[in-house]
């Protein structure tokens, strides 16, 4: 299969964001506890209860390693980017609550990565959807 270079650039940047999502996940699995302790510590300050932001950390990493995966094998590419820029959502609004603004414009940047993707669907290729459109 020939792609045509957009079709390659989605495709790339499909894999790309897919990678960063699942290391995401693999390096936090092992030290999950810690991870969970650190986000707890961090987020006391602010209003949030905390036995919402111990639910976040502990399923967070496993969001992230769902949604990397099926970015990297190109299944339900659509609905998996949407949740990605919701994954990227709650993490901008608890960056802004620890006015953490440095780590609010790294999440911004990702939100437009993912929003780039987004607008591009159609060119999905290589991949397990059913139709190359997600739309």
């Amino acid at each position: 299969m020939r792609l045509t270079n957009v079709e390659l650039a989605f495709v790339l940047g499909r894999l790309l964001l897919g990678v960063n999502f699942l290391t995401h996940c693999l390096v936090r699995l092992p030290k999950l506890a810690g991870f969970k302790a650190g986000l707890m510590k961090q987020f006391a300050a602010t209003p949030l209860p905390a036995p919402l932001v111990e639910i976040f950390a502990t399923v967070l990493p496993f969001v992230e390693g769902g949604i990397g995966l099926l970015l990297i094998v190109g299944l339900f590419t659509r609905p998996a980017l949407a949740a990605a820029m919701l994954v990227m959502t709650s993490l901008v609004f608890g960056s802004s609550l620890l006015e953490q603004w440095d780590t609010v414009g790294t999440q911004m940047l990702y939100g437009l990565f993912i929003f780039a993707l987004l607008l591009h669907c159609q060119h999905n290729r290589l991949c397990l959807d059913r139709t190359p459109f997600n739309g």
